[in-house]
């Protein structure tokens, strides 16, 4: 039975285990790199793996999960599997996520240095 809260109906059972196994997949951080990666743009293998620092056959086992998973799609360029996000939602909530903790990482670095440039001044003074 799904509850209403302020103004939003729970999702159904299916929506949230759907939610939660696509969560899942982007909780190891080189299948998340690899689809930040996509998320800029289509990529065969070899370039993901130079992107994201990763061996080969590893970042092929992770794109047959994200694949596996609907996540990313991909097509034959000749020789060449090409890698590619198809889904905007994936990419938009992916690009948030990054995004949001990247600013949060960048903020607190300069509060850090700002902190520590008054220590060394306060320390200058001899206090």
């Amino acid at each position: 039975m799904a509850a209403e809260v302020g103004g939003f109906e729970d999702p159904s059972a299916d929506v949230l285990a759907e939610a939660a196994a696509a969560f899942g997949l982007l909780a190891s951080s080189a299948r998340l790199h690899i689809v930040w990666a996509l998320a800029q743009g289509e990529s065969d293998v070899t370039g993901l793996a130079e992107r994201v620092g990763g061996a080969l056959p590893a970042v092929s086992q992770h794109l047959t999960k994200l694949k596996l998973a609907g996540l990313v799609r991909s097509r034959r360029e000749g020789r060449r599997q090409v890698y590619f996000v198809d889904d905007p939602d994936v990419v938009t909530v992916v690009r948030l996520m990054v995004g949001q903790l990247t600013d949060r990482a960048d903020r607190a670095g300069r509060n850090d240095r700002a902190a520590h440039g008054s220590a060394r001044r306060i320390r200058g003074l001899g206090v």
